[in-house]
């Protein structure tokens, strides 16, 4: 079987999930090719070092530009803070790597640009990291939606609610730094929920939002308390958003809703969005990321209402690869299913969704949100 060599660029949080997927595609999706985790980049060696003898990786390596070039890596995946994704992914375009790249993609839609049209032009497979849409149940929506089992969607309404921000005394991050993160839950929650819209009803025309800090200043941490409350009384700026609000009108007339917010108290991860259209509704939560909330006009009065499908049958997205009716899957396996998809694309030589082009057309959004803010009006999307 021919091996295909990965260099994976960051070994937190997404390194681990991107690990973890690259280590178990070939056992679940039988594949012409196989992934091999080749080299690991990081710039903390001492931590790298542990990450890769954790993670299975055969080598690592503490700069990026020591392997892009390497004749011996054949795909470059990206998971490290949003300010590096396009030089990396620049340079691996022109070196000819296949990319995968974490959401946001760009800074902004003008980085995201430049970094679609290198992929386009090196004619290699790119892909940006929005693995909500390999839950199967998304899927299932969208084939619902597709089938016109909705029939014509008036409303789409999209909550990302996190907490690990609400506590004041929680200690400064990447995340937090503007030049480093390029916003707060605006580029790392709402950018999920503008890639589903994107892909479940379709592009967005013009928005108007709003954002709010909450607590503008936080103690500065120190070595590996990055992510940990500090004892130190230092205090740095909070340059990001806590929370951004915004409607949204749709090029197809629909109407659309939208909140980020990492500061909702006891909402760990709770992402989630309901379409409501002249013939049905979906809604789905990926706390119960399992199931699929359907509701249908055709249904006779005498049962009509919300039924729960578990989207576990053989017949639903991606489920013949994994485990019998009934029998649940977890957010790790929406990575294994992205790269399945992605390392297909490299088989047969096509694109694969969400690309680059998505990942452009997801930071003009977030853009253009950020100048209604700062305009106090509708912006359109298309405006740069």
């Amino acid at each position: 079987m021919r091996e295909v060599n990965i260099a994976l660029i960051g070994y937190n949080f997404m390194g681990k999930a991107h690990s973890y997927s690259i280590g178990n595609v070939a056992f679940f999706f039988q594949q012409e090719i196989k992934p091999v985790k080749k080299v690991l980049v990081g710039r903390t060696e001492h931590l790298l070092k542990k990450a890769a003898e954790d993670f299975g990786w055969q080598e690592y390596a503490t700069d990026w530009k020591d392997v892009i070039d390497r004749n011996d890596i054949d795909v470059i995946c990206i998971a490290t803070p949003t300010s590096s994704h396009m030089e990396i992914a620049i340079a691996a375009a022109k070196a000819g790597k296949h990319i995968l790249c974490e959401k946001p993609l760009g800074m902004n839609a003008v980085d995201a640009k430049q970094m679609w049209d290198a992929a386009k032009q090196a004619g290699v497979v790119n892909m940006v990291g929005h693995n909500y849409r390999r839950v199967p149940a998304i899927a299932l929506a969208k084939r619902l939606i597709d089938d016109g089992k909705i029939g014509e969607i008036y409303h789409f309404r999209g909550v990302y609610l996190q907490d690990w921000l609400s506590d004041p005394d929680y200690s400064m991050s990447w995340r937090l730094d503007k030049k480093i993160a390029g916003s707060g839950s605006h580029g790392d929650l709402n950018s999920h929920l503008i890639d589903l819209a994107r892909y479940l009803v379709g592009e967005i025309d013009q928005v108007i939002g709003m954002e709010k800090t909450f607590v503008k200043k936080r103690a500065k941490a120190y070595g590996d308390q990055i992510s940990h409350p500090s004892p130190s009384i230092q205090l740095e700026d909070v340059t990001v958003d806590d929370s951004t609000v915004f409607l949204a009108k749709f090029k197809n007339s629909s109407i659309g809703t939208f909140e980020a917010s990492r500061m909702a108290s006891g909402r760990k991860n709770h992402e989630r969005i309901e379409i409501n259209g002249s013939k049905g509704s979906i809604s789905f939560n990926f706390e119960r990321m399992n199931e699929l909330e359907f509701w249908s006009k055709d249904d006779g009065l005498d049962v009509q209402g919300f039924r729960t499908i578990i989207a576990t049958e053989d017949v639903h997205p991606y489920m013949k690869a994994w485990w019998p009716p009934g029998h649940l899957i977890g957010y790790e396996n929406t990575f294994v299913n992205q790269f399945a998809d992605f390392i297909h694309a490299i088989v047969t030589k096509n694109q694969v969704q969400p690309n680059f082009h998505d990942g452009w057309m997801c930071n003009k959004v977030l853009d253009a949100v950020s100048r209604s803010i700062e305009s106090l009006t509708w912006e359109d999307v298309d405006s740069i």
